[in-house]
């Protein structure tokens, strides 16, 4: 399970890497906080802005990334369980458990659950358990019971490392539903209480170090999910096919 993490967090670090690398000059670089906010006040709240796509690199859902903090309006406890389930139950999620499981059954991560086919469904089934659980609680459950905001604001603006800053530090700041700033609760003890669940049918990884192991994991994971969301659409202009003059 350690392995499978890490993994995703260093692919998605290295690809946001790439990004930081390509930026345009700041004097060529376009203003996409008012075109962004325009166009998000013209779309449903919880869907990406129009002309991005819903999944990252084609797998990494992209439902709860929002352009700016212009206009800012907070979710109702019914929009966050909307963003929490579109993430659960699309089909990158269960693409991406599929990989783990794979990688965990490579790696032999829980001797208990075997190999073979019967081996590679548990590995599968918790694999998309610990997804399925983590959203739930980091965007649904405890953002409603301590209003705050869920989703990812993009910054857009500013130097490469600037942008990376503010990437990273989303994690343990976030948006109160009723204004300002606070400590991002919802991601730390979501992401805690995720780990203590998942001791449940790990049966060879239940230790303390073993949990505050996947706990920081989790939120290094959770944080090079952040960049690759700042940095999308400079790499998805980049990926996408330059059309015929």
């Amino acid at each position: 399970m350690f392995h499978r993490t890490l993994f995703a967090g260093l692919m998605f670090s290295l690809v946001a890497s790439l990004a930081l690398c390509q930026q345009t000059p700041p004097g060529d670089q376009p203003q996409p906080s008012v075109a962004q906010s325009s166009a998000s006040r013209d779309s449903p709240q919880n869907d990406p802005p129009q002309g991005e796509s819903k999944r990252i690199l084609g797998i990494v859902p992209n439902y709860r990334t929002s352009p700016s903090l212009d206009n800012y309006e907070p979710l109702t406890s019914r929009e966050k369980y909307k963003i929490a389930s579109e993430d659960a139950f699309d089909r990158g999620t269960i693409v991406l458990a599929a990989l783990f499981g794979g990688e965990g059954q490579l790696a032999n991560d829980n001797r208990s659950f075997g190999q073979g086919a019967a081996g590679y469904a548990q590995y599968f089934g918790t694999a998309y358990g610990d997804l399925v659980i983590g959203d739930y609680l980091t965007e649904a459950v405890f953002p409603s019971f301590l209003h705050q905001d869920p989703r990812y604001f993009r910054r857009g603006t500013g130097s490469g490392w600037s942008r990376l800053g503010d990437a990273m530090e989303q994690i343990f700041w976030t948006h109160a539903d009723l204004g300002g700033t606070q400590f991002n609760y919802s991601e730390i003890i979501g992401n805690s209480v995720a780990v203590v669940i998942s001791n449940a049918y790990y049966a060879n990884n239940r230790t303390a170090a073993d949990g505050a192991s996947k706990l920081g994991m989790q939120l290094g994971v959770d944080m090079a999910s952040n960049i690759l969301k700042e940095f999308w659409p400079e790499l998805q202009r980049k990926f996408r096919p330059k059309r015929q003059p």
